[in-house]
């Protein structure tokens, strides 16, 4: 394609707006911003807001798919900003939203508080079985007992899993996807010892049980996590601590 042509090449990006002072409700803009071959998602949001209209409202922070902060809905689908390349997108309007299922905030951007509690009550962290002195050295583990939870602590927390997750679209307080990975990220781990207080967390109504199963989150997930997975397994963890219950009891 000529230079010229290149250069008045444009792509519309219709974006759902939201400014709390002065809406009533979310409400579609539309903006045309030069096209290349290059250009990702996000860069087109910035083009926008370097150019057009400085208080368009979107999260970045890396622009290389670790920190997860750019997550929306990108003609129906929760991804990335950063990683999707209009170029594979298919022709015509780029419809963005800020992520199902969450609150909005501002324009793209959706409240986290509720996603972060989930996180925190999971105990995101390792929990020794058997406290170590600095003197007695590191915990120590297999390259085996690694990879059985390896995957799992890839999560960057981007939530795209739960805008997926049509469960959580109907109950708010269900633990979800992204919480479940990180808890069987630890449960797995060999060196911790907390697995008794993260069960806790899942057996109610509101925990694993309460997954349908419809495996979306999966699908979904830039760093190929595989949730569903996690919830598969915290599913068996659960049966089992619920037989085991009753063995204790006889």
């Amino acid at each position: 394609m000529p230079d010229a042509a290149l250069a008045a090449k444009t792509v519309e990006l219709r974006i759902l707006r939201y400014r709390p002072a002065s809406d009533e409700r979310p409400s579609y803009e539309s903006f045309h911003v030069p096209y290349s071959q290059e250009m990702s998602v996000l860069e087109a949001l910035q083009s926008i807001k370097d150019t057009l209209d400085g208080s368009l409202s979107f999260r970045w922070s890396c622009r290389m798919a670790v920190c997860g902060s750019c997550g929306m809905m990108i003609n129906g689908k929760p991804q990335l900003a950063c990683s999707t390349f209009l170029r594979n997108l298919p022709p015509g309007p780029v419809t963005l939203e800020p992520l199902n299922n969450f609150p909005i905030e501002r324009d793209l951007v959706v409240t986290v508080g509720d996603f972060v509690k989930k996180i925190e009550s999971i105990y995101p962290y390792i929990i020794p079985k058997v406290p170590r002195t600095i003197e007695e050295g590191a915990y120590l583990q297999t390259p085996a007992q690694m990879a059985a939870y390896e995957s799992f602590s890839d999560c960057i927390n981007c939530m795209l899993c739960y805008a997926a997750c049509p469960q959580f679209g109907e109950n708010p307080d269900f633990i979800g996807p992204g919480a479940m990975a990180l808890l069987q990220r630890y449960n797995g781990d060999s060196r911790d010892g907390g697995q008794r207080l993260r069960l806790d967390q899942i057996h109610g109504e509101n925990g694993v049980w309460s997954c349908t199963a419809v495996g979306y989150c999966s699908e979904v997930c830039p760093k190929q996590v595989d949730p569903a997975n996690a919830v598969n397994q915290n599913k068996t963890n659960s049966a089992f601590d619920f037989f085991l219950s009753f063995v204790r009891k006889a």
